[in-house]
């Protein structure tokens, strides 16, 4: 069993970052060599200066540390250092990971995360297409990792639930300060499905500059990002970017050229990220890790659309991604409001088309998607 007390205790020597730290624990391999190193093994690793490595031989461990990690066990939370087997092998790749995590529920130690992330003021298309791409990923044995925020985040963490599959919440507060307020449900469902985890200790509030650091966290520990949805200005963007500096794929899911939400996601597609229409787009990347996934194909002859009437259908031919309101459909058609509605209730329960606050309708995400 590791002893957490050099870890945290290293970690508050003052002018001792992620980055140093790693450069400090690849070299010396624990912390404990690290405080019997002589000032001159210290000196020798870039960014160690002679006043911080006196600083290092005569740091002892603060008082408070043991107090609080049994605090931490006591709530039932873990906390697994880069020496843990259980810690993410790829997060321990980037430049700055974290000396350790704290952990709730179980963090298995596999490379096939696939991050998801997006608006957190998210259109019903961006919704729905994100929990349809979510829950078939699971299927193929990957884990969806998202920042558990409004949104397209909370959409990822569903679908992936509804699938049945795993996925992995990193938090930009601590866990006593669950952030927003209203996935606190969805923060105890996720444990028993996968993981919560932070860097941030239990009291760490949700600041602003809390949210950059859970990013390359999230890029970090998984193998791709997806974007569903992002202005210009999102901080999914910085996730995105993060992953590219990270050598790790971004992909895009493309949105109406009519709507802002999605001018940062077709930038992306302009720089290079690939364009995903569902989930073959993603894992046919990584072929070595799911041989023979990418031949899958549609089967068009069970989908519900072979089975739709000739009214259905014309409806259907009307809808779009983004939603239209009754209204609209109805001057659009021939059709009376009742039997309008009745069409719509119809294809609402087979799943093609799903309605949203004020009688909007618009068309479902692809069932493969």
């Amino acid at each position: 069993m590791i002893n957490l007390l050099p870890w945290f205790s290293l970690k508050s020597v003052s002018g001792i970052g992620n980055h140093l730290f790693k450069r400090l624990i690849d070299h010396f391999k624990s912390p404990e060599r690290i405080f019997q190193a002589s000032e001159k093994e210290l000196t020798s690793i870039d960014g160690v200066t002679s006043n911080l490595a006196f600083s290092i031989l005569r740091h002892s461990i603060p008082d408070d540390i043991k107090p609080y990690i049994d605090l931490v066990k006591k709530k039932g939370y873990q906390i697994i250092t880069m020496a843990d087997p259980a810690y993410p092998p790829l997060l321990r790749e980037i430049p700055d990971p974290p000396p350790f995590l704290y952990v709730y529920g179980h963090l298995e130690s596999t490379i096939n995360n696939i991050a998801v992330v997006g608006s957190r003021n998210a259109t019903g298309y961006g919704i729905t297409t994100t929990k349809r791409l979510c829950s078939a990923l699971v299927s193929h044995g990957i884990a969806i990792v998202s920042g558990m925020a409004r949104g397209i985040d909370t959409a990822a963490h569903e679908g992936a639930l509804d699938g049945k599959g795993k996925t992995i919440a990193v938090l930009g507060s601590g866990f006593d300060q669950i952030y927003p307020a209203e996935n606190k449900k969805l923060f105890y469902k996720i444990s028993e499905n996968g993981a919560v985890i932070t860097e941030l200790p239990l009291s760490a509030e949700p600041e602003p500059h809390h949210f950059p650091l859970r990013n390359r966290i999230i890029s970090g520990i998984s193998l791709g990002t997806v974007v569903v949805e992002a202005t210009k200005k999102s901080g999914s963007l910085i996730t995105a970017r993060l992953a590219a500096e990270q050598n790790r794929e971004v992909f895009a899911v493309p949105g109406s050229i009519n709507s802002h939400k999605s001018t940062g996601t077709h930038t992306l597609i302009k720089q290079g990220a690939k364009l995903v229409e569902n989930a073959i787009d993603i894992i046919e990347e990584f072929s070595y890790l799911f041989p023979g996934e990418n031949t899958l194909k549609e089967d068009k002859a069970n989908t519900p659309q072979s089975k739709l009437s000739s009214e259905e259908y014309s409806i259907i031919q009307i809808l779009e991604p983004y939603p239209l309101h009754i209204d609209d459909i109805m001057r659009k058609t021939s059709l009376k409001p009742g039997k309008l509605s009745s069409i719509l209730l119809q294809l609402e329960l087979l799943g093609i088309v799903q309605q949203t606050p004020g009688k909007f309708f618009s068309l479902a995400a692809r069932e493969n998607s």
